[in-house]
């Protein structure tokens, strides 16, 4: 018998398609108009117990993007497109991930999959977010809302998503999967709606520390 986050997963990601089927269509064919290529993007991530996954977003980049640069990006990085920074911005791009949660690949509540790339690099006391399904949101990713941001300050994106980003993120996601409840699910979901409908936030503290860290590293990689 279906968990009752199972069961939550299946009637808000069934309902959430089912509102936002128009608007997903029309913004398909918004991202065909914008540039050249298909109206979404696939990419590989890793998910419950390493399984690999595969993860549908609107593309928002130049086709490709994958082959020009790095698997991170900043929000002055020039392979995405101009639909493609509001989609980014809103995070809309991420709506197709609903089909995920229905197929049973991914949960609405839950850490985001990571590339491979990146998973490979985990520490041994980070596994624990693959002993769950990965998510469309989590208390990480709603601190983190800003990545893009964050990483332009840095000298060196790659080197300020791995060894400051990465763990800060780490360390809110095992937070969030020690939380896992049905009442923290629906407080998580909440939560996202007041920061993509509601005004703007103070900025956290993590993101404080994040940007710290991010300037200490630059003025090791100048």
């Amino acid at each position: 018998m279906p968990s009752m986050k199972r069961l939550l997963d299946i009637a808000l990601a069934g309902a959430g398609l089912l509102v936002s089927a128009p608007a997903l269509a029309a913004l398909a064919i918004a991202v065909k108009i914008d540039s050249q290529g298909p109206a979404f993007f696939v990419q590989r991530r890793v998910g419950r117990g390493r399984r690999p996954i595969r993860v549908p977003k609107l593309r928002t980049m130049v086709v490709e993007a994958e082959r020009r640069g790095l698997d991170v990006t900043a929000a002055t990085d020039v392979r995405i497109t101009r639909l493609g920074a509001l989609l980014r911005r809103t995070k809309i791009d991420e709506l197709p991930q609903l089909w995920s949660v229905l197929r049973g690949d991914m949960s609405i509540v839950g850490p985001r999959p990571e590339v491979e790339r990146y998973a490979a690099l985990y520490r041994p006391e980070w596994l624990a977010v693959f002993e769950v399904q990965p998510g469309i949101t989590d208390p990480a990713s709603l601190t983190f809302r800003d990545e893009e941001r964050l990483l332009a300050r840095a000298n060196d994106r790659e080197l300020a998503y791995v060894q400051v980003v990465m763990p800060l993120k780490l360390e809110l996601a095992l937070r969030g999967v020690r939380q896992q409840s049905l009442f923290h699910d629906i407080a998580v979901i909440a939560r996202t709606a007041w920061a993509v409908l509601g005004p703007s936030q103070g900025q956290d503290p993590v993101i404080d520390e994040a940007e710290r860290r991010i300037e200490e590293l630059n003025q090791g990689t100048r």
